[in-house]
């Protein structure tokens, strides 16, 4: 196989490629990365330096992709519509998820991780705020749909899934947002999404608890 994904089951981001690898039946040879194992790290690094992920070796055509929704259009790019109006709309509410949901998110996950001498409550409460701010918006957004941009399941998806399951779990979705919490489980019941959340379910225990 020609294309290697670098990931860790339990990356947010990581997950919101592998829905679109998967939703889109694209082959690829997956490569688990151990940041904690020296040796696993060392060879992630010269891949990419930075050593963060998702990435992908694409050794026939040459290229090194980083970051979940340049993956995304370059391997998957019919989760795009091809409407000029719907494109930048399908990417604008990607942007939103990474960086509205999934940004606060994973602050609050880094502060659980932190020795408890060194949290900061203060932040964490502002994270927690901007989460019910975001939920609150995207309950306006999904009246009348099934996915976020209607009835078709685009890269925004791929984006909110990971965002929202993890968001959860940092500060459940509240009874007052009824349409993000149902949106929430239709995510989870898509047959990409479970398929992501099965294979990382061994290691959910290893995700801090408040």
């Amino acid at each position: 196989m020609s294309v290697t994904f670098y990931f860790h089951p339990l990356s947010s981001y990581c997950h919101k490629a592998l829905i679109a690898l998967y939703e889109t039946n694209t082959p690829f040879t997956p490569a688990m990365v151990d940041l904690g194992n020296e040796e696993s790290r060392a060879a992630f690094q010269k891949i990419w330096p930075l050593g963060k992920f998702p990435v992908i070796r694409d050794e026939a055509r040459g290229h090194t992709v980083a970051e979940s929704t340049v993956i995304i259009e370059y391997l998957a790019p019919s989760l795009i519509p091809q409407d000029r109006d719907l494109a930048w709309q399908t990417r604008m509410q990607d942007r939103f998820f990474d960086n509205y949901v999934h940004a606060p998110m994973q602050a609050i996950v880094a502060d659980r991780l932190r020795p408890a001498d060194k949290r900061d409550a203060f932040g964490v409460e502002q994270m927690k705020a901007n989460l019910r701010k975001a939920y609150g918006l995207i309950e306006h957004q999904l009246s009348g749909k099934t996915w976020a941009m209607g009835h078709t399941f685009t890269l925004a998806d791929c984006a909110a899934a990971p965002a929202l399951f993890y968001g959860d779990m940092m500060m459940p979705i509240a009874p007052e947002f009824p349409r993000v919490a149902a949106y929430l489980e239709r995510l989870k019941n898509r047959p990409s999404y479970a398929r992501v959340l099965k294979e990382a379910e061994p290691y959910f225990a290893m995700v801090p608890k408040g």
